[in-house]
């Protein structure tokens, strides 16, 4: 397994976050990889870490969820992948004292390349369906809680995420044209500027 840490949009290594690869074996019958290995995990993230919540989601192309984030007394480190298609993965640094407030990483998770992306805890996280399914599953290192979920506007003038455009359509039903398909609350969702007014944001 390689892990590897990202680099922000202005070339700013940001601490946290990390591109999991692993290591993959295959032949003529197809292949075999780890997909979990939790001693390699701890090593690679440099602290133990406890998981206890699987999700499996399945989108159509166009399809942006995010970008969520739990608060405390629940937050939730995410470790993420795509069994099915192609996703744009994305995780934006919410830690008010950290140097990359603000700003995001992001990387293509697919089917082919067995990649994950590692969001720890004072990251919110959100991804765009590239291809026309795809089915993404994460580990969380807490519950889902209603009372603690918060979430950050995906088009964030103030966090300029460069989504790619295959994954916004020129035409597409139930949304307009180079938009993404978007849940309710994410359609309502505050700017980065609220949500630290309203001091819900990580320390």
């Amino acid at each position: 397994m390689q892990a590897e840490p990202l680099s922000t949009a202005t070339g700013q290594p940001m601490e946290g976050p990390l591109l999991i690869t692993p290591q993959v074996f295959g032949d003529d019958r197809g292949f075999f990889f780890e997909s979990w290995n939790q001693r390699r995990f701890d090593a690679a993230v440099g602290t133990p870490t406890t998981f206890c919540q699987d999700n499996h989601s399945r989108s159509c192309r166009g399809v942006l969820r995010g970008l969520h984030y739990q608060l405390e007394p629940e937050p939730q480190g995410k470790l993420v992948r795509c069994t099915a298609g192609a996703i744009f993965d994305v995780a934006v640094d919410l830690r008010r004292s950290s140097p990359s407030f603000g700003q995001w990483v992001g990387a293509r998770l697919s089917a082919e390349n067995h990649q994950q992306l590692w969001v720890p805890v004072g990251f919110a996280h959100g991804f765009l369906t590239l291809s026309e399914h795809a089915e993404v599953l994460y580990k969380t290192t807490d519950f889902w809680s209603q009372a603690c979920e918060r979430a950050v506007r995906w088009d964030d003038p103030a966090l300029a995420i460069h989504w790619p455009e295959e994954g916004l359509p020129a035409e597409q039903p139930g949304g307009p044209a180079g938009q993404p398909l978007l849940a309710a609350k994410d359609a309502q969702a505050p700017s980065l500027a609220e949500a630290l007014a309203a001091g819900d944001v990580f320390p």
